[in-house]
C-alpha cells in the first residue's frame, strides 16, 4: 500500500515536506524489507533527523542530525529514544518547546526533565487530536 494512503495522523498535520520525505522513505523501505513495522520505523527514523516532534505534528529542526541517543547509532543499538522529541538540543531550545507547549514548570526542569515533559505533552496533545 503507498504510504500516503497510511499517513500517521501527526504527519498528516504536518507540512508537505515531511509527509512526502515519511511517504518516500516508508516507500523505499517497503520495497527493501516488505510492509510493516521496519518500514514504518525506517520512515519515522529518516524524518526525526530532520523533524522534531511538536505537540501533535512534526516541526521542521533549525539542524538536520539525530534527535537522540537511539538514533546516534546503529541498527539494534542500546539507547533510548525521545519519541520525536530532539533531545540533542540545546537547553534553550527544549525550553521554548516547552513554552510553546505551556508546559508548566519547565524553567526549573533538568535538560532530561525537559525532554520527558515534552514527550508526555506531545502524546497527550496527538491522542487529543485523534
Amino acid at each position: 500500500m503507498p504510504a500516503e494512503d497510511e499517513l500517521p495522523s501527526t504527519i498528516e498535520r504536518s507540512d508537505k515536506h515531511a509527509q512526502a520525505l515519511w511517504s518516500k522513505t516508508h516507500d523505499s523501505a517497503v520495497e527493501s524489507y516488505g510492509e510493516g513495522e521496519r518500514a514504518h520505523r525506517t520512515a519515522f527514523a529518516a524524518l526525526k533527523h530532520e523533524y522534531e516532534k511538536v505537540g501533535d505534528h512534526w516541526e521542521r529542526k533549525a539542524e538536520n542530525g539525530p534527535s537522540d541517543e537511539k538514533a546516534e547509532g546503529s541498527v539494534g543499538s542500546p539507547g533510548k529514544t525521545a519519541g520525536g522529541v530532539d533531545a540533542n538540543a540545546t537547553k534553550e531550545h527544549l525550553l521554548d518547546v516547552a513554552r510553546k507547549l505551556d508546559i508548566s514548570g519547565r524553567s526549573s526542569m533538568k535538560k532530561d526533565e525537559l525532554v520527558e515533559a515534552i514527550q508526555k505533552e506531545n502524546d497527550r496533545r496527538t491522542r487529543q487530536a485523534r
